[in-house]
Formats: structure tokens, sequence, C-alpha cells
């Protein structure tokens, strides 16, 4: 690349980063008239830099705010007892590419067998990526929802939870609901349709969910919205923590 368009290059980055960096154009216009190339090759390293750190800083914010119970990544995870549905591929999942048509994923399977930990890998991917994540249980967040309708503040929990990108409810159908608390949990889905991606794991057959919610019609609702734009990962094999615990050491 020649002098005169490698400087054009580096003042269309210099431009592009103060845009981004919500700077005005006056870098660009000094470039233009009075900086050396030594000066503007420093202004390019220096605003790449700190756009670079803020973006850095948002990841972590972004993962801090999640509520993940864990660290967990796609790197190493065991693939093998996990079968993905003809129309979804590993390639979509580690791309995330299910987040941008706002598609659903049920991970259903025994306990032990991965659920948490792949919902947990894609829920840190999707902040690496920039997305909003938040991650309950489905005991924490129906727990919450009761407390914030007491409290008066129940909107403003919702408002929160609709702000991101992708919810994931983990240990779906562990523990049985009373009537208030899946009739909030059935508004979160509503209101999550078509609008965010939810990553549920549950080891419940969805012919069973109407006993943990306490209302067959409420749970074929549940499970329609899901179903419309979802896909269903069937998780098979021996608990990994039965598998290598400690009691089994001898």
């Amino acid at each position: 690349m020649s002098g005169d368009k490698e400087r054009q290059q580096r003042r269309e980055d210099i431009s592009a980063f103060c845009k981004r960096l919500v700077l005005t154009q006056t870098a660009v216009a000094l470039c233009e008239s009075v900086a050396t190339p030594t000066q503007e090759a420093f202004l390019h390293q220096v605003l790449a830099a700190e756009l670079a750190q803020r973006e850095e800083n948002r990841r972590h914010r972004l993962v801090s705010r999640a509520g993940f119970p864990a660290y967990k990544t796609l790197a190493g995870y065991e693939r093998r007892g996990t079968k993905l549905p003809s129309n979804l591929t590993w390639d979509d999942l580690e791309a995330g590419t299910f987040l941008k048509d706002h598609r659903n994923l049920v991970l259903y399977g025994p306990v032990g067998t991965g659920k948490s930990h792949l919902s947990i890998a894609l829920g840190l991917a999707a902040c690496e990526r920039g997305l909003t994540v938040k991650f309950y249980t489905l005991t924490q967040l129906v727990v919450r929802l009761g407390e914030a309708k007491r409290a008066g503040t129940l909107e403003r929990l919702f408002y929160d939870i609709q702000r991101a990108d992708l919810l994931i409810l983990d240990e779906w159908g562990y523990v049985p609901i009373d009537q208030e608390g899946a009739r909030l949990l059935f508004r979160v889905v509503a209101d999550s349709y078509e609008s965010r991606s939810l990553i549920i794991t549950t080891n419940l057959e969805f012919s069973k969910w109407g006993s943990v919610f306490t209302d067959d019609q409420m749970a074929a609702a549940m499970i329609d919205r899901l179903a419309h734009h979802g896909h269903l990962l069937l998780f098979e094999g021996e608990s990994y923590r039965m598998k290598h615990a400690l009691m089994k050491e001898r």
C-alpha cells in the first residue's frame, strides 16, 4: 500500500473509531491539516487501544451481570452424549446464529449429563459477542418474581429481564411451582416470544410439565411458544458428577 493510500485508510479508521467512541471528527480534521504521518499513526494506535479496552470492559460487565453460577466454555465440552436435531449444528451453536432469529433451545436429559454446562458456555459466548444474558435457576427466578410482586417492583424486574438478548432458565421442573409463580413465569415466557432467545434445561418431558406448573393449559401454552421457534437437544449417558464422584474411589 502506498503512503497516500495508507494515510487515507488510517484516517478512515480514525473516523470510524471516533464514531464508536462518541467523539467528534476533530481528530480527522487535524490529521488532514497539521498532523505528521507519525502523529497520525500514534493517534490511530491510541484510539484503537481505547476502543479495545472499552469492549473488553463491557464484556466483563456483561459476564458479571449475567449471574452465571460457574465459568464454563465450549472448549473441551464432551459432545458425544448430546444429540442435536437435524436443523441445528454445532457450528450454529458456537457462532450463536440461533440468537439472531430468537430461536429457543430446550436441553432435555437426566441429571448430570452436561445440560447446565452447555447452557452456561453458550451464555458466556453470547456475552463475548456483546449480548446481554440473564441466567437463573427456575426456582431463583420464581422467588425473585414473587418478592418483586410483594415489594411493588415487579414491572421493574420484568423490564430488566426484557432487556436481555438471551434468558437462560436452569433446572426447569425440578421443583413444583405454585399457581402465582406459574402465572408470573408464563408472562416471562410470553414476553420473550419472538423477541429474545430462551435456553431451558430440564429433566422433565413435556407431558409432565402440567404437574409442575399446576395447570395443564398454561404448560401447553408455554410449550407452544418455546417449540414454535425452538430446538430440542437430547442428553444421554451417565451423570458426569456420579462418574467422577470421590465417593466411588477406593
